[in-house]
């Protein structure tokens, strides 16, 4: 007996196709080697201008700070050389110098002798007063000394006469380094008349070295303010 339920229920076979080619896959084709490099010459190029600008700004900042530290704005916090330049900018700030006023406590003393100074009302820096009518230097150097004596009375027997004095130290002699006269005329006693010895020259001095001035009357100096003085200042 024939199986037809099967026979009816099964698909009718397919037939093969014929004279039909399988698709062929090409690959495409590789970039050539030199395709990449206007790329890489960009970057390269970014990279080195990128330094470029780096290494300036660091110049730019360096050229700043420097022209900052320059010496005539020193940094306190810096080594040898900021001390350098403030040693030497307080050297030009504060030579020394003295501008001394006359003490009248030796108007009525006939005799010779040194003037002596008020250092209430004077001024000094960086010389010392010794004993009233000696200034004592500090620094050795050179220096303009100076002084006005002014006479308010005459002497019939000896010249109106200023000196200054100079000691090398307060145990030495001391000897003349400058001296000035003026008179009052033919009637020396006249005691309304007025003169000023004047003088002053670049003396070198050395530290320890003491200077005074020497009259040979001091009764006879005027002790108004203003008409007797001395000082000196270093060069």
């Amino acid at each position: 007996m024939i199986n037809t339920y099967q026979t009816s229920l099964a698909p009718p076979p397919v037939p093969p196709r014929l004279n039909r080619s399988h698709p062929v896959l090409i690959p495409a084709p590789l970039p050539s080697p030199g395709h990449n490099k206007p790329l890489i010459r960009f970057l390269v190029g970014v990279v080195v201008l990128h330094l470029l600008l780096s290494v300036g700004g660091f110049i730019y900042l360096y050229t700043e700070k420097m022209e900052k530290q320059s010496p005539q704005n020193p940094p306190s916090t810096e080594g040898g050389k900021a001390a350098f330049h403030s040693a030497e900018k307080q050297e030009t700030f504060y030579k020394a110098l003295a501008g001394m006023v006359v003490l009248s406590e030796t108007e009525d003393k006939a005799t010779p002798g040194y003037l002596q100074w008020d250092t209430n009302h004077s001024v000094r820096r960086n010389i010392n007063y010794f004993y009233g009518s000696w200034l004592t230097v500090l620094q050795s150097g050179d220096y303009y000394v100076y002084s006005r004596v002014t006479f308010s009375k005459g002497d019939a027997v000896n010249p109106l006469t200023s000196r200054i004095m100079l000691r090398k130290n307060k145990t030495e002699k001391e000897k003349i380094v400058m001296q000035a006269y003026c008179s009052l005329g033919s009637h020396p006693g006249n005691s309304s008349g007025l003169c000023t010895a004047t003088q002053g020259e670049v003396i070198r001095l050395e530290k320890g070295n003491q200077l005074g001035v020497w009259t040979e009357n001091l009764s006879l100096v005027s002790y108004t303010e203003g008409a007797t003085t001395f000082g000196m200042y270093q060069l």
